[in-house]
């Protein structure tokens, strides 16, 4: 009989086999908790005492996609905006709850949502989430923060999507691929909308989408239930319930029933690039999986299938990758190629879209799919072995299923995805009249006009 070795982790008690593969790998659900409070704030808790810490995530339901017409990056200067004065704290003073203690603390804004969040030493956990709760209704938002955070977005910007060779083509994706959506506005913004910016603008953007009915609390790591509940209770219980409904996206990006292509130029690009964007399932969407699995054969890796013929055996491209960027509405499927000196965009794109056809042609080996599978479980499994990598997975359950419960069933659907269900996909999906192609290249010299 064949011996097997298994390791145990103690954060949600993992048994993973050593030698062999994770197909059949049972993983136990973590075990959370969830609450609302009566203005509306959900809670959501998981307990784990293997490290005396504790990670403190607040998931706001607002992102690229809310930005005011004509305030493209609104959210994103926001999310800067944040980490200024309140009523009760001074500038930088997260910072010093966190930094100063040994944690760290972050944010980041995404098309459909906006985080925040710390780690620290779980005696701390009482006074970060009374830091919290004070920024969520407490901001300070004056004119001097207003221009200071607005400065250091605008210089963002310009170091990268103007100073990087690529940056321009990367921020165009979503512009040119996306045809109605506010998704094709992008995260960042542009500089002459956040020049026309009011504070005005400001204090209206943070009093509509900064409120505890838009808003999730999430807590892991080592704490005491019972205390944990009376701290949420006493510093986010108390915000009064807001009034007003919130204004949401309901712009749905329409079918696409044509390719379209584009052919745009830059300032600083070295060598040639290609984007092919297809238009993707929601995010809640049972084909993600299957998708998922398809990126890492296809583009995940200088073992995937992109790379070794692009990279290695045609040597056109110096990059190629395949990306499955998931949406709450619909994400776009993305293939990026960096021409090598040996390559163009036109090169690129025959070779991409012959190792897309191979997909949708032939099933992919057993070998190959359960590669893919092992690296996605394998991820998902060390991403569980730390507060706040547990944080992350129960917030983007949260984000992009609707239930922090979902991040339970996240193995056992990459373990189900056949073979047949690859290629499905790819064929569902994958089509040519659902693309997008952008051709990216050096712009002509003055003197080349």
């Amino acid at each position: 009989m064949k011996k097997t070795a298994v390791i145990l982790f103690a954060a949600g008690w993992l048994l993973i086999p050593a030698f062999g593969t994770f197909a059949q790998l049972k993983v136990a659900p973590l075990d959370i908790k969830e609450r609302t409070l009566q203005n509306g704030l959900k809670v959501v808790s998981q307990r784990d005492t293997t490290s005396p810490t504790v990670s403190i995530h607040v998931w706001y339901h607002v992102g690229g996609k809310n930005d005011p017409s004509g305030r493209s990056g609104f959210a994103h200067m926001f999310e800067h905006m944040m980490f200024k004065a309140t009523r009760n704290m001074p500038n930088e003073k997260m910072d010093r709850l966190t930094e100063d203690v040994g944690g760290f603390n972050n944010a980041s804004t995404w098309p459909d949502f906006t985080n925040y969040y710390e780690v620290v030493p779980s005696n701390y956990l009482e006074v970060l989430l009374w830091a919290e709760a004070e920024r969520m209704v407490n901001l300070n938002v004056d004119d001097a923060n207003f221009a200071s955070e607005r400065d250091v977005v605008k210089e963002e910007y310009r170091q990268s999507v103007l100073a990087q060779p690529y940056g321009r083509f990367f921020e165009m994706l979503d512009r040119l691929s996306y045809q109605s959506h506010p998704y094709k506005r992008g995260v960042i913004g542009n500089l002459d909308e956040l020049n026309a910016a009011t504070r005005a603008d400001a204090e209206k953007f943070y009093k509509d989408f900064y409120r505890p009915d838009n808003a999730v609390l999430i807590v892991v790591g080592d704490f005491d239930q019972k205390l944990m509940d009376s701290w949420v209770d006493k510093y986010f219980g108390s915000i009064a319930k807001p009034t007003g409904q919130i204004e949401r996206v309901t712009e749905i990006e329409k079918e696409w029933t044509a390719e379209r292509r584009f052919k745009e130029t830059g300032p600083i690009v070295p060598f040639p690039a290609v984007g092919i964007t297809y238009l993707a399932p929601s995010s809640r969407n049972a084909d993600i999986a299957a998708l998922r699995i398809a990126q890492v054969i296809l583009g995940d890796g200088d073992s995937s299938r992109l790379y070794l013929e692009l990279v290695r055996n045609q040597q056109i491209a110096q990059q190629a990758t395949f990306d499955v960027d998931v949406r709450m509405d619909r994400g776009l499927l993305q293939f990026i190629g960096i021409a090598s000196e040996n390559g163009t965009s036109e090169k690129m794109e025959t070779a991409i879209l012959a190792e897309i056809k191979k997909l949708q042609e032939a099933p992919v080996s057993a070998k190959e799919l359960e590669k893919a599978k092992n690296q996605l479980i394998s991820r998902a499994i060390r991403q569980r072995e730390n507060n706040d990598g547990r944080a992350i997975a129960i917030e983007r359950a949260v984000a992009y299923l609707g239930d922090p419960k979902a991040v339970n069933n996240e193995v056992a659907q990459l373990q189900a995805v056949t073979a047949e269900d690859v290629r499905n996909v790819m064929r569902k999906y994958l089509k040519d009249n659902n693309r997008v192609v952008i051709y990216y290249s050096q712009a002509p010299k003055p003197e080349e006009k």
